[in-house]
């Protein structure tokens, strides 16, 4: 889905923040999620993480909404827990790219806020508020300006990086672990899925897998808290003697209850035998 970036007038950052989203939306046609001015006035229908962390209805409605969009597309009456970490899953995969995409194309992380990002329960896309806060290295455009946290060191950048995506995921994931049934390390297993997989993901569409690979693994090279571990990348070496880049995985999006017979490549309930039929079909 592409991305539509209206004209902003607060500041640098955010027009920096919007620029970079923009080109996410228009790199990877996954991530569904579309750009807005302050002020925007959004459906009545669209949730933010701070409600789902506060309001037990918006909790319950984000995983009713969630369920429904399981049994049109696939016929299938998932169960209340699959639903709720499906919905997890995708926020966490959208926000993974949004933040750790801005870092992988600009080394610019958003600081986004817990009201920049709204789920439209009805459609299941998303909308994102640019925010007037990143942290990025010294020397880069923006490192002066009001709300920019400056930094030396590219591992600094990346500590940035992971502690604006567990901040934001925090309080969601405290709230949706019981009907996620899900205990904290397989919860954080899949926030670190979801921005590993993102940076992957946006590595393969711009034809940067091997470069997209390194970096992630430069984002999580082992387990670092709350990530319970690394990025995990291996290689599977088929028959043929050709190389497929897999990778381990902590968490599961649950996926494989939904739909068995094609549960994600790099699903954790997956062999490596399996995965190699997969890779290569």
């Amino acid at each position: 889905m592409s991305v539509a970036v209206k004209a902003h007038s607060s500041g640098a950052v955010t027009r920096a923040l919007g620029g970079v989203y923009r080109k996410l939306g228009e790199v990877c046609e996954a991530l569904t999620v579309r750009v807005v001015e302050p002020g925007h006035e959004s459906a009545p229908t669209t949730v933010t993480a701070a409600e789902l962390a506060s309001d037990r209805a918006a909790l319950d409605a984000f995983v009713d909404a969630e369920a429904a969009r399981i049994q049109d597309r696939y016929e299938v009456a998932a169960r209340r827990d699959v639903a709720a970490s499906r919905a997890l899953h995708a926020y966490a995969w959208n926000l993974g790219v949004l933040m750790g995409g801005s870092w992988y194309l600009q080394r610019r992380v958003p600081l986004i806020g817990l009201d920049d990002l709204r789920l439209d329960l009805a459609t299941g896309g998303y909308e994102i508020t640019p925010g007037a806060e990143l942290a990025c290295l010294a020397g880069d455009l923006v490192a002066t300006r009001p709300g920019v946290l400056t930094l030396r060191h590219e591992d600094q950048l990346r500590a940035a990086l992971r502690k604006a995506m567990a901040d934001h995921m925090r309080p969601l994931l405290t709230a949706i672990g019981p009907t996620a049934r899900r205990g904290e390390r397989s919860l954080w297993g899949m926030v670190a899925d979801d921005l590993v997989s993102g940076i992957w993901h946006l590595g393969r569409m711009l034809g940067q897998e091997a470069d997209a690979v390194r970096a992630a693994t430069e984002v999580l090279p082992i387990g670092m808290a709350p990530y319970p571990s690394g990025a995990g990348f291996r290689d599977l070496v088929g028959d043929d003697g050709r190389r497929h880049i897999t990778r381990t995985r902590t968490g599961c999006c649950m996926f494989y209850a939904i739909r068995p017979a094609e549960s994600c490549v790099t699903c954790p309930r997956t062999g490596d035998a399996e995965r190699l039929r997969r890779l290569g079909s």
